[in-house]
């Protein structure tokens, strides 16, 4: 009889627990760097010390100083809506990234997708008349123009592997700072910089310069005074439908079967290059639509001269992913994690003399050791096997054979042979 497996044992179970211990050890990481810094730091002490490590694990629920100076906690409606905004972006790059590597692929080239959402979203947004055309229907046409962007531009890596076997890290890395520059470009003789404000000269109008804004769905009731709007409603239903794709569908059946193994999926009727390019391009346009949601908000304006640098964003989504085993609902979680991260740096540089970058330190950490989940799971697993086998060995012993029985037994034999 096969022995039920326990919940402890359970895959799922072991990515979980490593998830938790490398978040864990990266905010203990931070609460050791705060207490370092507040004893070499007079101005800080022990004191300022011990309110940086409330910050550190529970600044999203920080409510500023009280008339003595001292922290004081309770449900901080701005910070949790806007912790809420900022993970939807976070959330659709984690779910590029996550279903890239559900299928075997790597996809670092989520920041030149997202540049591409960006840039197709925004001129859509400010480009589209809104005195004739209702703002409803251009905001529409501009989220899923920013989806189309990013799907097209994911699905170049996609064909590199797919028809030349070249490897999609190189390919994403070549089209991200190709998207840079081109997104550059396309922006910088453009009718959609802000010229109103002289010290904004390098940026592209906010999309409600033409009346265009994420509804807010009754979400800003909910959180006063925040940015969040109906974009994370929607990044969670994508989010459910996706793990619905990878785990209810053939379809998802057939790209995990190529990214396991590609010649044995061909060999079994799959079409494996067909699947690669759709994989990346389903990647892609998750990355379209996370800067769609971010952008159309109508609260952030973009920078254009993004050929100095590429969007954090995109390269935030691989540890969101890294920390969810992959999985499409965990993506949510590890999302607003990430993004509870960077209130907590926000309430350290307002409330105490420390600043954001411990959280950069502690965000670092946490990427570090996701990468290492894997290693992480291999060592429970290997306890939890010498731990079963240490406990089902004496009841694995074979019990001896009762002498008269095995006796009486050889003797009939011997007799019905001797019959026969």
């Amino acid at each position: 009889m096969k022995q039920k497996s326990s919940f402890w044992s359970k895959d799922g179970t072991k990515s979980v627990l490593a998830s938790l211990l490398s978040i864990l050890i990266g905010l203990a990481v931070g609460s050791v760097i705060v207490i370092l810094v507040g004893l070499l730091n007079p101005a800080l002490g022990l004191s300022g010390a011990w309110d940086g490590i409330r910050l550190i694990f529970g600044g999203i629920f920080s409510t500023g100083r009280n008339a003595a100076g001292a922290l004081t906690f309770g449900f901080n409606s701005t910070n949790v809506g806007n912790m809420l905004f900022r993970a939807t972006p976070l959330i659709l790059t984690g779910l590029s990234v996550a279903v890239a590597f559900k299928t075997g692929l790597f996809n670092i080239g989520a920041p030149g997708q997202y540049l591409m959402g960006t840039a197709a979203s925004l001129m859509l947004a400010l480009g589209i008349p809104s005195e004739t055309v209702p703002t409803w229907l251009i905001w529409t046409i501009a989220f899923l123009g920013g989806i189309l962007a990013g799907a097209l531009w994911g699905c170049i890596p996609g064909l590199v592997k797919a028809l030349l076997n070249i490897n999609e890290v190189l390919a994403c890395i070549m089209t991200n700072w190709i998207a840079a520059n081109l997104v550059t470009w396309m922006f910088d003789g453009s009718d959609f910089r802000n010229l109103v404000e002289n010290t904004k000269s390098g940026y592209i109008y906010k999309t409600t310069y033409n009346g265009v804004a994420t509804a807010k769905l009754g979400l800003d009731k909910l959180f006063p005074n925040s940015q969040v709007n109906g974009g994370i409603l929607i990044a969670i239903v994508i989010a459910i439908l996706m793990y619905i794709l990878m785990s209810k569908t053939t379809l998802g059946y057939q790209l995990k079967a190529c990214g396991s193994n590609r010649h044995a999926a061909r060999y079994a009727g799959i079409a494996d290059k067909r699947n690669i390019v759709l994989s990346m391009a389903i990647a892609g346009g998750l990355s379209g639509a996370a800067a769609a949601l971010y952008y159309l908000s109508g609260n952030t304006e973009f920078f254009w001269s993004t050929y100095q640098t590429l969007p954090a964003t995109g390269f935030n989504g691989i540890p969101v992913a890294l920390l969810a085993a992959s999985h499409p609902i965990a993506v949510i979680f590890t999302g607003c994690f990430m993004s509870m991260l960077d209130i907590v740096g926000l309430q350290l540089t307002n409330l105490t003399a420390y600043n954001e970058y411990i959280t950069d330190v502690i965000i670092a950490t946490i990427v570090y050791l996701s990468a290492f989940s894997l290693v992480i799971k291999m060592l429970l697993s290997g306890r939890r096997k010498r731990r079963t086998a240490a406990v089902s060995a004496p009841a694995a012993a074979p019990a001896p054979a009762e002498p008269d029985k095995a006796a009486g037994d050889d003797a009939k034999t011997t007799k019905g042979g001797d019959e026969a």
